[in-house]
């Protein structure tokens, strides 16, 4: 197995979880992941050893996710894969399936710098310490997005119940 390989093979599937917390699409995410992969083979020669290669791949791909994102600003309404496969009634399905939509939404609206280290911390069960070096942030400045971006959904949540009853 020769090295390009054995870089894809051990970081192909992390990679693509990350690119997926950006894009939300699981086929966006494995196309982005394999740019990432064409533009680190032909730059690997610019790689100075400063950081792991999973670090430095983890960063181009949040980065090229990120401008994935930027590129498609203007289009607002994302799919979401949601899979219910179990033996609960449909009513509790819809409900689950509501909750999660509302879930989505709300977190798609949080500004990128506290939707990111949320991601990071809840979905990819990163520590603080790791999402403070993965986006070049002080580890209190994490600590207090994560507070807000809590604080932010919790009221877009109240809101949206307030709402429903009016």
């Amino acid at each position: 197995m020769n090295e390009m390989d054995q870089i894809m093979n051990e970081h192909s599937r992390y990679l693509v979880r990350i690119a997926y917390l950006y894009v939300k699409n699981w086929s966006t995410a494995e196309d982005v992941v394999q740019e990432v992969f064409v533009t680190y083979f032909q730059k690997s020669d610019q790689f100075r050893n400063e950081a792991s290669i999973k670090t430095y791949l983890t960063k181009m791909t949040a980065n090229r996710a990120k401008d994935y994102l930027r590129s498609w600003k203007h289009k607002k309404d994302v799919v979401f894969e949601t899979i219910f496969v179990s033996s609960k009634s449909s009513e509790q399905q819809l409900l689950e399936k509501e909750q999660l939509a509302s879930l989505e939404k709300h977190l798609f609206q949080l500004p990128l710098k506290y939707r990111e280290p949320l991601l990071l911390y809840y979905y990819d069960e990163q520590s603080i310490a790791e999402i403070a070096e993965f986006l070049g942030l002080n580890e209190n400045t994490v600590k207090t997005r994560l507070r807000r971006a809590k604080l932010q959904l919790k009221e877009f949540f109240v809101k949206e119940e307030v709402e429903t009853f009016e």
